[in-house]
């Protein structure tokens, strides 16, 4: 079953397309992986397909809504983290995700469960009455990723989900995403890290100047290129380089 499927999605500012006719199809459970040189227009696909962006033209149905018709059960059916922080660095771990599950409006009941087994899965537990504000980029970062699954997403949007990390709390966060895979949750990611893209992923897509190069799954994007034992960073330079 297709859970993310755009349809010439175009987002155009001043004339210029930051991103055109960007098509693709994701199927429930898989992991996608947009990879690009800095302003290809992966930031721009996400805030459209997230509802923040309101599409040139073209649209796209995430979960069976329609971002530019049903904006507010498509944001229901997702969890965003985004590359700049959400975080209210002067509160507690706790503080920031209550916050967070009231904006859902979760019951006490669950809520007090849920923010206790994202915690203690992500690493965090014995930190959540500590402010923000001492925490290290990981644990931001992982902080960020369990405001985003509170809610039980069916999608979950992940903008450079592990940047500046270090291999630990990288780590960390890979296995939680594969966990999530394996629960039913269908994850949309975009990374500078090629070997994340390529251990992580179902599918990948090559964007450059606002324009979708290739997808495919990375064994059939490295089978693609002549190359010996390619890497998916061989078949992103191979594309990547032919535009530019």
């Amino acid at each position: 079953m297709d859970i993310i499927k755009t349809i010439g999605l175009t987002k155009r500012y001043n004339g210029f397309n930051a991103v055109k006719d960007f098509n693709i199809t994701i199927k429930e459970s898989e992991i996608f992986s947009l990879l690009g040189p800095n302003g290809a227009g992966k930031t721009t696909t996400i805030r459209m397909l997230t509802t923040l962006t309101v599409p040139t033209k073209g649209t796209a149905i995430i979960n069976g809504y329609d971002i530019v018709k049903n904006p507010d059960k498509v944001r229901e059916s997702i969890g965003v983290m985004f590359q700049e922080t959400v975080l209210d660095e002067e509160l507690t771990a706790m503080d920031n995700m209550n916050f967070y599950a009231d904006l859902y409006n979760m019951p006490k009941s669950e809520k007090k469960k849920r923010i206790h087994e994202l915690l203690k899965r992500l690493r965090l537990e014995n930190r959540r009455k500590d402010r923000v504000e001492t925490f290290s980029g990981g644990m931001k970062r992982k902080l960020e990723l369990a405001m985003a699954m509170l809610h039980k997403p069916k999608v979950l949007f992940l903008d450079e989900p592990s940047l500046g990390l270090d291999p630990q709390s990288r780590r960390v966060i890979w296995n939680y995403i594969l966990k999530l895979k394996k629960q039913g949750v269908t994850i949309f990611l975009t990374t500078h890290y090629m070997e994340e893209a390529d251990m992580l992923s179902d599918k990948v897509a090559i964007i450059n100047k606002g324009r979708v190069i290739v997808v495919g799954s990375p064994e059939q994007l490295k089978k693609s290129i002549r190359h010996y034992r390619p890497t998916l960073e061989d078949v992103f330079l191979h594309f990547v380089g032919e535009l530019d």
